[in-house]
């Protein structure tokens, strides 16, 4: 006989994972379908919200950075001290292991293969068929198929259930990252700091995006992003790593993947599906941080679902979108605008760090990466801003 299952969720990410969790929890039957192997290339940054808001344990913070270098193309730099936090750092091999375990724990079924597609009658189930892993015994290679109430997709930037089932999910833009896993040197080459993030702001590292220095405790994650398919990401992380006298440390692992920058428009097919995470396009622009959107995109995919399940009122799956962007969408066009002004050119470059030596830009900046909003400040400081932002912009103020 056919498995059946209330949710199918599709993806064992942050957002997948995270989704996966909230259904089982809420006592609905889930199945967690995840390709096996698969690490995505990440910095790994995780403010403090996300330890509180999802009861992560802190004991998966492979390291705690406590400072920020923000680095200019003609390597001028700003050292700016975190203050009031940190930024964490985790492991996306083990961190995603760990939410996909959770999820277990609390009942949600656990598959490993990769999506087929959707099959859908005028009513009923939607069916989901997919490629048993290789590696197991039950049926190797092999096609599966389970029924399902609903589906969630978090698959990734490039989702096929998206592809399948959303409206307009093609017109998503994305620049591709890729990052090199080093083992931490020992001794240390001089001015490497443990807890430190480092971000490269240089065209020869990134002609639309930047580069980046993460700490991960025993080891760290090198590496860059770019929208512009004929750069050369693997030459700009040998170029970085011999800037930060990391040439010859031991590389670990080497990984790619595309990265959204811009939510979707639509989220749902108004029958069964609703997307998460990278599938919904929920990385920050700018800064390209993307768990704990992707799992707040999966918490409010859940919630939404639990609504649908009670009711059969497939006009519950638009809530998700709605959701996020009343919270974070804010941020995210703010960002936006950040990338496309300032990453333009070296000029713009020099002046986007120089801006950031200002203590206001500092403390509002960090201030809300760690509580995730807008810090509301003192007026006249949001003024002061402005107006050397517009400076800069035109020129008129010195680098």
């Amino acid at each position: 006989m056919m498995s059946s299952y209330d949710v199918v969720v599709v993806g064992g990410g942050p957002a997948g994972a995270t989704a996966a969790d909230d259904l089982a929890r809420a006592g609905r039957s889930v199945l967690l379908l995840d390709r096996a192997g698969r690490i995505k290339p990440c910095g790994g940054a995780v403010p403090p919200r996300l330890i509180r808001d999802f009861e992560i344990p802190e004991s998966l913070l492979v390291a705690r950075a406590t400072a920020a270098r923000m680095v200019a193309p003609s390597a001028r730099h700003v050292d700016i001290p975190i203050e009031n936090g940190y930024v964490g750092m985790v492991d996306r091999e083990h961190f995603d292991e760990w939410l996909r375990e959770r999820a277990a724990a609390h009942g949600a079924v656990r598959a490993r293969g990769r999506f087929l597609r959707l099959e859908r009658g005028a009513t009923g189930p939607v069916r989901v068929v997919y490629e048993v892993a290789a590696d197991d015994p039950s049926a190797p290679g092999g096609e599966r198929v389970v029924e399902a109430r609903a589906v969630v997709g978090a698959d990734g930037a490039r989702s096929e259930v998206a592809r399948q089932a959303v409206p307009g999910a093609g017109r998503g833009h994305c620049v591709f990252a890729y990052h090199e896993i080093l083992k931490a040197p020992q001794p240390a080459p001089p001015d490497y700091l443990p807890g430190r993030c480092e971000v490269h702001y240089r065209g020869s590292l990134s002609p639309d995006f930047y580069g980046w220095m993460f700490p991960h405790g025993d080891t760290l994650s090198i590496g860059t992003g770019s929208a512009d398919r004929g750069f050369s990401m693997r030459g700009a992380v040998a170029d970085l790593r011999q800037r930060l006298g990391l040439a010859q440390a031991q590389t670990l692992r080497r990984e790619g993947a595309p990265i959204p920058m811009k939510p979707l428009p639509r989220w749902d097919d108004g029958r069964h599906v609703v997307l998460a995470g990278d599938a919904a396009g929920v990385v920050a622009p700018a800064s390209g941080e993307g768990i704990y959107y992707a799992m707040a995109s999966g918490r409010m995919a859940a919630e939404a679902l639990g609504q649908f399940l009670r009711s059969g009122d497939a006009r519950a799956l638009k809530a998700p979108r709605r959701a996020f962007m009343r919270e974070h969408g804010r941020v995210f066009w703010v960002l936006g605008l950040m990338q496309r002004f300032w990453y333009l050119d070296e000029n713009r470059r020099e002046r986007f760090v120089g801006i950031c030596r200002d203590r206001d830009v500092q403390r509002l900046t960090f201030e809300a990466y760690m509580h995730k909003r807008l810090v509301r400040a003192r007026p006249l400081a949001h003024l002061r801003i402005f107006l050397m932002d517009l400076a800069h912009l035109l020129g008129l103020a010195r680098v």
